[in-house]
C-alpha cells in the first residue's frame, strides 16, 4: 500500500514518536537520580505531559493508517532515505527493547565489487573508524560477484 498517509504515519512513528519516547526515558532517569523532591515532582508532571503527547501521536498514527480513502503515492521513492529510516527503527528497537549484548549488521550486494580503500577516498575508512570508536569490528569482502560488509559491535552495559 503506497499511500501518502501511510508514509506520513511511518515518518511520525519513526521520528517524533520515538523521539518523545526517548525523551520520556531521559526524564525517568532524571527522576530516579534526583534527590530534590520539588524537582522530582516537576519532572513527574513533565513526564505525564510527554506520555499524553505520545498517546496523542500514536492515535494520530493509527488514524492515518486506518483511513478508508487511501491516496496512492506516485512520487519516486528514495531508496537510501527509506532504508535509513528502516535501519534507524531497527537499531532504536535493539537499543530500547532487546537487552542485547551484541549487534551484528551485514549488508551484501551483487554489484561489481571494488570496495577497497582508495587514496583520497574516505568512505570505507570513515566506516571503520566509527565502528572502531564503538569497540566494534568491520569486515569487508569485495569481489567481482559483489560486496559484503559485516559490522560486529558490543552493546549494552
Amino acid at each position: 500500500m503506497n499511500d501518502r498517509r501511510v508514509v506520513l504515519a511511518q515518518e511520525l512513528h519513526d521520528g517524533i514518536a520515538q523521539d518523545l519516547v526517548g525523551l520520556g526515558f531521559s526524564i525517568d532517569s532524571l527522576i530516579a537520580s534526583s534527590n530534590d523532591l520539588q524537582v522530582k515532582d516537576s519532572l513527574r508532571q513533565l513526564r505525564f505531559s510527554i506520555t499524553e503527547l505520545i498517546n496523542t501521536v500514536r492515535l494520530e498514527i493509527h488514524n492515518l493508517r486506518s483511513a478508508a480513502d487511501l491516496i496512492p503515492d506516485t512520487e519516486h521513492k528514495d531508496l537510501t532515505y527509506e532504508l535509513m529510516r528502516v535501519i534507524s527503527e531497527i537499531l532504536r528497537n535493539v537499543s530500547e527493547h532487546a537487552h542485547a549484548s551484541h549487534l551484528s549488521i551485514q549488508i551484501s550486494d551483487n554489484g561489481i565489487g571494488g570496495a577497497v580503500s582508495k587514496e583520497g577516498s574516505f568512505g570505507l575508512i570513515g566506516i571503520q573508524e566509527r565502528i572502531a570508536k564503538l569497540n566494534g569490528e568491520t569486515r569487508i569482502d569485495s569481489s567481482e560477484q559483489g560486496t559484503r560488509i559485516v559490522i560486529e559491535i558490543p552493546i549494552g552495559s
